[in-house]
């Protein structure tokens, strides 16, 4: 198969025929029609997150955002076939813990994330453990374009304000940082009835925000997110998500908040934080503020999700810029950088 194969660290991505995947007991091949590129992809590409153990052996393929269609199962396998089209969740288990077994695999005690644990979407075919756990059947009416963000930044937006925030209609949210999962979130919340406030330094994103949604903006360059967040809400925000993960946007999440507000964590830190923030303590203690972290999102979940896309309620695509062939896969990637990529970039050419 052909894949975008990552030789080392910031080394750039080089397109190589590769071994296709072999069949794991319990698993299923997957060829993939669509991998978003997803800042992830970016951390591990750039050797973050070491300090919770993440080291990857060389050669790899990366991608962990993907759809497709199942070209071969094992045995074992009950609840897919060949030919079905699937999602696929990043945040994995292995179906038989009590986490698994309480429909929570995303926080398995043995958890596998393709493009990290196993060669991902970056590759034309993937091998994918524990099937019957870790695919979600694709709806016909969903394109795999519009399907391949909800493998991980869609599918973590609607997990940390659906299930985690359980934001209301009427609620005042903000949302730090404005992304994939940040704009997934400025959608998401909007369709819930809750009134979105977005902040970002990039005028373009916030442009997106208020396309999906947002009712108001900030550009942190300009203003002083947490007082303007104030003064929009008279008080502060009922929600208030960090979807990037850096200490500033962390730390005005918490201090846009209300009395008993609920500050959501999705972004993981990088190599500046490695993992920790500085919090105002007070405040949380004062305010009687909630830290809610959350992560992923388990498969079980993902029927609801799905038929508010069915019928339009939701419209992940509408978070996809562009697509590109997968010999763009390792620039984009390097565009990061900068932070410059807006909305979703999906590999759909292989």
């Amino acid at each position: 198969m052909r894949a975008a194969v990552m030789e080392g660290i910031r080394r750039p991505l080089e397109v190589q025929d590769v071994k296709d995947p072999a069949l794991f007991a319990n698993g299923a091949i997957v060829r993939v029609e669509a991998n978003g590129i997803c800042r992830s992809d970016w951390h591990a590409w750039t050797g973050d997150w070491s300090w919770f153990g993440l080291k990857l052996s060389f050669p790899h393929v990366l991608g962990h955002e993907f759809c497709g269609v199942v070209e071969e199962v094992s045995p074992e396998v009950t609840r897919v076939k060949k030919g079905d089209r699937v999602l696929v969740p990043f945040s994995q288990g292995e179906g038989s813990c009590d986490w698994c077994r309480n429909g929570q695999a995303h926080l398995c005690d043995t958890r596998f994330t393709p493009g990290i644990a196993y060669w991902g979407g970056f590759g034309r075919y993937v091998g994918v453990p524990f099937a019957d756990v870790n695919l979600v059947p694709l709806p016909a009416s969903i394109d795999f374009v519009e399907a391949a963000s909800m493998g991980c930044r869609f599918m973590t937006s609607f997990h940390a304000l659906v299930d985690r925030a359980k934001v209301m209609a009427g609620e005042w949210v903000a949302v730090h940082g404005c992304g994939g999962v940040g704009l997934s979130a400025v959608h998401i919340a909007s369709a819930l009835g809750a009134n979105v406030v977005a902040v970002d330094i990039s005028d373009e994103k916030l442009d997106w925000a208020t396309r999906l949604g947002a009712v108001a903006t900030i550009n942190g360059t300009q203003a002083n997110a947490v007082k303007e967040i104030a003064r929009l809400t008279d008080g502060g925000a009922h929600v208030s998500v960090d979807a990037l993960g850096i200490a500033a946007t962390c730390q005005a999440s918490v201090m846009s908040l209300r009395k008993q507000g609920r500050h959501v964590q999705i972004g993981l830190t990088s190599s500046a934080e490695q993992g920790q923030v500085a919090l105002p303590i007070d405040l949380v203690v004062l305010k009687e503020v909630s830290l809610v972290g959350s992560y992923g999102m388990p498969a079980t979940r993902f029927g609801a999700m799905l038929a508010m896309v069915e019928t339009g309620k939701l419209a992940p695509g509408k978070l996809v810029s562009r697509s590109v062939p997968l010999e763009e896969a390792g620039g984009v990637l390097a565009s990061m950088d900068a932070f410059s990529t807006v909305g979703v970039t999906v590999i759909d050419r292989y």
